[in-house]
């Protein structure tokens, strides 16, 4: 076997070994993968492709999206709905007030979970950068099975297995699955119907994000910016776009 291929084969073995295991989630991969690359092929994507997450609190859907090879943009693969989740509108605080997070978020091997007590689950990041320059705490948020929550997005069992399959199928290529957690659709009407909220200005700043993904079908790049000790979400243009104006 020539040396460099033994040096792309050890690397990617490297990478794999990275993401964990289980024997309940073996099984899993037994009973659904096959089916579920059956429909991923019938929706011309494949698994491993480039994988994002949206989360609707109100609306009580989770939705999943993978690259299309051909475009570049992401196509929505299918929508799950939640069947529970903690507190009301608006974003995580403090640990133990039993509140799902809001905002932006990503996903890498170490946050996953194939042992959870909850069927299948993997963490959301939380408290991410914003978060902590806000003081905000909180720990073990997740999306996972069971249909109960503490804090968490909860799906059912079998939604959870597929949406577990294709987060671990990302990473394993190579590409980290961004989550975006929003309020509700964040539509002029939804915007408006909510004006008068206590959080707002934090919404029409998720409101960048949601916007440039609905234009491009690409997830935008989320840095965080200080401006005189006012942090918020700069949401950074997709290269391959036009301006928008918020």
């Amino acid at each position: 076997m020539r040396p460099f291929l033994v040096i792309i084969l050890f690397l990617l073995s490297a990478c794999a070994a990275q993401l964990p295991t289980s024997e309940r989630l073996e099984q899993v991969r037994v009973a659904k993968q096959a089916a579920l690359e059956k429909k991923l092929t019938n929706a011309g994507l494949s698994l491993g492709a480039p994988t994002f997450i949206r989360v609707f609190k109100s609306e009580n859907l989770l939705e999943t999206w993978l690259q299309n090879e051909e475009t570049g943009r992401y196509a929505l693969f299918k929508t799950y709905p939640i069947c529970n989740y903690s507190g009301t509108l608006g974003p995580k605080l403090a640990e133990g007030d039993h509140q799902a997070p809001e905002g932006f978020y990503t996903v890498t091997a170490s946050q996953m979970n194939p042992w959870s007590q909850y069927h299948l689950s993997f963490d959301l990041g939380f408290p991410n950068e914003y978060d902590r320059a806000l003081g905000r705490t909180g720990s073990h948020l997740m999306i996972h099975g069971d249909c109960k929550s503490e804090g968490c997005y909860a799906v059912t069992d079998d939604a959870i297995e597929e949406i577990y399959l294709l987060t671990e199928a990302s990473i394993r290529e190579g590409h980290h699955v961004p989550i975006h957690a929003f309020p509700f659709r964040m539509t002029p009407r939804n915007m408006q119907h909510h004006a008068s909220s206590h959080w707002i200005s934090f919404w029409k700043n998720l409101k960048q994000g949601y916007a440039e993904f609905e234009l491009t079908k690409i997830p935008p790049p989320i840095q965080v910016k200080n401006t005189e000790n006012t942090f918020a979400y700069a949401v950074m243009k997709n290269a391959s776009t036009r301006h928008l104006i918020y």
